[in-house]
């Protein structure tokens, strides 16, 4: 089994990598496989909706979007951190994201998902909801903790001082691990469930 980890800020080493890093260490001790990928400092365009993706099975755009796709596909679970900027996502990673879940069409159903946000003080609850909308539309269950997944900080190591966080995310990963071990086992027993066709409709039919 294998969780990645996508660290959305410019800074390698700062307080969304040690969110992450926390994680990490909960999926190591749970016997899960984890990667963590550093995405915020890439020079990564936004999707221009030209559908190549739908022609070639990628995204036109060959960058860290085509590098992630397939171990996206292969893992159980993935999460996505990000700090907060004016109560939003950083737009490196928004445009990733934009293009990662676009480009991809394998089956996303029942890989786990979940958003970690990074703030000095708010925002971090719009940006939680801005980061889950990329797993709900996808048919990907939600890991929760037992608070919203945030933490705290502004400068780099500054998120180690806050004991609450700290508990949310580890907390996190725990639940995490559970729901992948648990709805591996559901697979195994009772396979994936029947899905209706899809209707794409728009508002004018």
């Amino acid at each position: 089994m294998k969780v990645l980890l996508i660290n959305g800020s410019p800074k390698a080493k700062g307080n969304t990598a040690f969110a992450l890093e926390q994680m990490a260490e909960i999926f190591a001790d749970q016997g899960i496989e984890t990667e963590i990928i550093h995405v915020g400092n890439q020079a990564i365009r936004g999707c221009i909706a030209c559908g190549s993706c739908y022609k070639t099975g990628k995204c036109a755009f060959d960058d860290a979007v085509n590098e992630i796709a397939p171990k996206f596909e292969a893992a159980d679970g993935i999460i996505v951190g990000s700090p907060v900027y004016y109560a939003s996502a950083n737009a490196t990673l928004i445009a990733l994201l934009d293009r990662l879940f676009y480009s991809t069409h394998f089956d996303k159903r029942m890989k786990v998902g979940a958003g970690v946000t990074v703030a000095r003080r708010g925002g971090c609850s719009a940006t939680f909801d801005e980061l889950n909308k990329y797993f709900t539309i996808s048919g990907m269950p939600v890991a929760s903790s037992h608070y919203w997944n945030s933490i705290h900080g502004g400068k780099p190591g500054d998120a180690q001082q806050d004991a609450e966080g700290i508990a949310t995310v580890r907390n996190l990963a725990k639940n995490m691990a559970f729901l992948i071990k648990s709805i591996a086992l559901g697979k195994e027993t009772y396979g994936l469930p029947e899905y209706d066709k899809r209707q794409m409709t728009n508002f004018i039919r």
